[in-house]
């Protein structure tokens, strides 16, 4: 570039840098080389002869737009350090297959909760570019309230958290400015181990429940055990005392009893600069709104909104369904739906100014827990987070009533029975839509290992171990066992040595009489069968073995789960636009 062609370094948008491969004729970002430009993250120079650094004249990259004046562009300046611990990816020529190319096929996508977040897929020269973002990223230690990494193999648990702090400059003005940072707005996002469809699970900032003590690392990389608290707003879980994100997982996982993966939070600045990033949102109102708190402003019909504007949408919540925040919930999920519907469209995913902007704000604008704080564990995440259709993406809520303690209604508290069921049914991976099963067949033979004859409970000669439920569990069964449904041939093995999210009854193939005898006292699925071997009981004789898992409620308590969600479950997915009423 001539020093009197374009300007300064800091002057280049990102997007300038997308430039045709004509061996490939694909896009590719290769970002200026010499080092008057290295204000721009990119590649060393030592670039290939006959490659140039811009697009031929006449030719612009696709979804190429006109660019402003520098204040409107992307900041593509090297940033400060904001992040914790956070490792940086390794040189592409040492990953495992050498560089891949660039294609918008393998440009990810993810959003969730009140953010969105988006990864570019870059070739060889943009390594510094992933270092530019990796610098970005803010985060936090999980503190070991966490599984400690998400996997390919099985479901994904992740809580998404808006928090009402009031960072960067324009916030100043929305309610308490010195606000340490609620829970606010808090989704556990699961996604299916086949990754054929995903639930949203909102938790209302008012529900009354126990948050408990939290382990927590300090600045000078002590511990401390931040003490837990009975019958408080869930809110406080998050900024108050000292709690950090890990003491939001914790108290989610003791509410619900999902075990999460990860954590990503994000401020009010996030929902500006990331509306901002996609153009707007396209939203919809059944009336007209006009709330001076939000400061939300909005006619009857249809609108795209960004910045200031979708702070205030998410924000409001006087001016819709009955005042309160159950009614922001159902608001928030509609803009929710809208954004990922943005986000997925072609227009985002083919545009690189969109992508490098996506980029951009996605990694300043969120928190995550140390496990995932580098663009490649982002990366990995995305992929899986990406696969399931919006269709299958239904939102839902906790449910909840009134609290009956309060004569002016502030709070709410659990509808017990309601709320368990539809935990139990995340916990247990059924989705809340008619999706269509990727292993027909092998689900078709694990419900067959329950059909053939069945043992007499006195036959069934069984060990029992405890292998994550609560303490006691073993004996309590062993008693039920011997005592209420006359499996005499049983005892208590003690401890697993493992934790297991489900019990299960491994048996050797002679065994399988009863083995399904044990099932249906214990109402187990035919998942929870495990065809194996079989072991030696204490007197030298053969025998099955029972574990509970972490999913034991108790004995004689069946754990079969529905394998589809029930009707009264309120839900919406994200592939239909709904006006807020």
């Amino acid at each position: 570039m001539d020093a009197q062609g374009r300007g300064r370094a800091d002057d280049i948008d990102p997007a300038d840098q997308w430039v045709l491969n004509p061996n490939t004729g694909d896009y590719e970002l290769r970002l200026q080389s010499s080092a008057e430009q290295r204000a721009v993250p990119g590649p060393r120079a030592g670039r290939a002869a006959g490659t140039t650094a811009v697009p031929p004249r006449g030719r612009t990259a696709p979804g190429r737009e006109r660019r402003g004046t520098p204040e409107e562009a992307p900041d593509p300046g090297v940033p400060g350090p904001r992040r914790r611990r956070a490792p940086q990816a390794p040189p592409p020529g040492r990953r495992k297959g050498g560089p891949k190319k660039s294609k918008a096929k393998k440009i990810l996508v993810w959003t969730g909760g009140t953010m969105a977040f988006l990864l570019v897929g870059a070739s060889v020269g943009g390594y510094l570019y992933y270092q530019h973002l990796n610098n970005n990223i803010t985060s936090v230690s999980d503190d070991g309230a966490g599984t400690g990494g998400f996997s390919k193999d099985r479901a994904i648990n992740i809580l998404l958290v808006g928090t009402d702090k009031r960072t960067g400059s324009g916030n100043s003005g929305y309610g308490d400015s010195g606000s340490a940072g609620h829970a606010d707005t808090t989704l556990l996002l699961h996604v299916s181990k086949d990754r054929t469809n995903a639930t949203a699970l909102s938790i209302p900032r008012d529900l009354i429940t126990d948050i408990p003590d939290c382990p927590t690392e300090q600045e000078d990389g002590t511990t401390k055990i931040i003490p837990g608290q009975q019958g408080i707003r869930f809110n406080n879980s998050l900024g108050q005392e000292g709690r950090t994100p890990s003491c939001t997982m914790r108290t989610v996982t003791e509410l619900t009893g999902i075990k999460l993966d990860h954590f990503m939070i994000a401020d009010f600045n996030a929902v500006k600069t990331l509306t901002s990033a996609v153009e707007g949102v396209d939203v919809c109102l059944a009336k007209d709104i006009n709330d001076p708190d939000s400061k939300l402003k909005l006619s009857k019909g249809e609108h795209t909104i960004e910045g200031e504007e979708a702070l205030a949408f998410v924000r409001t919540r006087h001016s819709v369904g009955f005042g309160g925040d159950l009614s922001r919930i159902e608001l928030q999920q509609q803009f929710l739906s809208s954004l990922m519907r943005k986000l997925k469209s072609k227009g985002t995913l083919t545009s690189p100014t969109k992508l490098v902007k996506l980029a951009e704000a996605g990694t300043k604008a969120l928190t995550v827990d140390s496990k995932i704080s580098s663009i490649t564990k982002l990366r990995d995440l995305g992929l899986e987070l990406g696969k399931f259709d919006m269709k299958n993406l239904s939102f839902t809520t906790v449910p909840v009533v009134d609290n009956p303690a309060e004569k002016v209604k502030a709070t709410v508290v659990l509808k017990e029975a309601q709320a368990k069921d539809l935990f139990a049914l995340i916990k247990d991976d059924v989705s809340l839509t008619a999706v269509k099963q990727k292993e027909k067949k092998e689900k078709a033979a694990v419900a067959a290992r329950l059909k053939g004859t069945k043992a007499d409970a006195s036959e069934v000669r069984v060990r029992v171990l405890n292998g994550g439920a609560p303490a006691g569990s073993a004996q309590e069964t062993l008693n039920w066992l011997q005592i209420d449904e006359g499996v005499t041939k049983s005892e208590n093995a003690g401890n697993a040595g493992v934790t297991l999210q489900k019990t299960t009854v491994e048996y050797a193939p002679d065994q399988a009489d009863q083995a399904r005898r044990l099932a249906d006292l214990m109402g187990l699925s035919g998942a929870a069968m495990k065809p194996g071997k079989s072991v030696t009981n204490s007197q030298g004789l053969p025998a099955i073995t029972l574990t509970l898992g972490e999913d034991f409620k108790g004995a004689g308590v069946s754990l079969t789960t529905p394998s589809t969600a029930p009707g009264d479950v309120e839900k919406s997915t994200a592939d239909k636009v709904e006006c807020a009423k």
